[in-house]
């Protein structure tokens, strides 16, 4: 079954609205919820495979964190797959608004759908 571009975009957003939630809310075990079991993370450190490390990795973040992302292009490369690349916009209290390329795989798990791949380009 193939979803339609509309349909991608849907579910891309129901997973983005719960990690973005736990982003701002400095949630790292919330955040990483939204992970599969091995994901693969690449912020902007050396990336890091499983939901530990991406529960430390955003409890590294500083207080007052937010995200606010808009999403550039969805593909579908495979049943229960979708892959999107969206322009995200971290807002920090003391320092300037960061923008990254997010590159995201979503796949379906027993548990619905959750991030699988997770990379982040910071372009100057």
């Amino acid at each position: 079954m193939h979803h339609t571009t509309t349909d991608d975009e849907k579910i891309l957003r129901s997973v983005l609205d719960g990690w973005k939630a736990a982003v701002d809310q400095h949630q790292p075990g919330q955040v990483a919820a939204h992970f599969t079991e091995d994901a693969v993370f690449q912020g902007l450190h050396p990336y890091t495979v499983g939901r530990a490390g991406i529960a430390a990795y955003y409890d590294a973040q500083p207080l007052g964190l937010t995200a606010h992302y808009r999403i550039l292009e969805t593909r579908h490369p495979a049943d229960g797959q979708i892959l999107g690349y969206l322009s995200v916009d971290f807002s920090f209290t003391d320092r300037p608004t960061l923008t990254v390329h997010l590159g995201i795989l979503l796949q379906q798990t027993d548990h619905g759908w959750a991030i699988a791949h997770y990379q982040v380009s910071h372009l100057e």
